[in-house]
């Protein structure tokens, strides 16, 4: 029997087929699904902010998207996963508050997809599929078994990348 766990925000989840893994509520926040497509052994982060270097109180490295990604690929790859193997989508990054200003404190959904992408790319990782940005958030699931990465938002029809 498979079960889908809940990872909360600034947490991360790791995973190995049939199990599945799902976060509420990605509005500024990015989702970052990675897969292991042999293993079968999958992870989700729940990232808040884009850098643990930029504010003091950075104890949860799960909450930024530099050092919560490294954490999530050290937890797979201690779980079975190859490091080489490891594939990407992500989800979120919304821009919830309607600022015409540039100010980078109101851009935190665009920056925490630019800082999932820098690290993921840093890390060699491909990114497979996205479904970012925009004005609304998310639900997401992630399924390890066949890299399916549901996305449901309020008012739009489901969505698989």
């Amino acid at each position: 029997m498979s079960e889908i766990i809940k990872v909360g925000m600034a947490d991360l989840k790791i995973c190995k087929s049939p199990d599945g893994v799902t976060t509420l509520g990605l509005g500024s926040c990015v989702g970052i699904a990675l897969r292991d497509p042999v293993t079968k052994i999958g992870g989700l982060a729940h990232v808040m902010l884009p850098d643990s270097t930029a504010i003091r109180n950075h104890d949860n490295i799960y909450k930024f998207a530099d050092t919560g990604i490294v954490e999530l690929v050290r937890q797979m790859v201690e779980a079975g996963a190859s490091r080489f193997r490891l594939v990407a989508k992500i989800a979120g990054g919304a821009q919830m508050f309607a600022f015409q200003n540039k100010n980078d404190l109101v851009r935190v959904g665009e920056r925490n997809v630019e800082a999932s992408k820098a690290k993921l790319k840093e890390l060699k990782i491909p990114i497979l599929a996205e479904e970012t940005g925009d004005t609304y958030g998310r639900t997401v699931i992630f399924y390890p078994e066949s890299g399916d990465f549901v996305i449901r938002a309020v008012g739009k029809p489901e969505k698989v990348i």
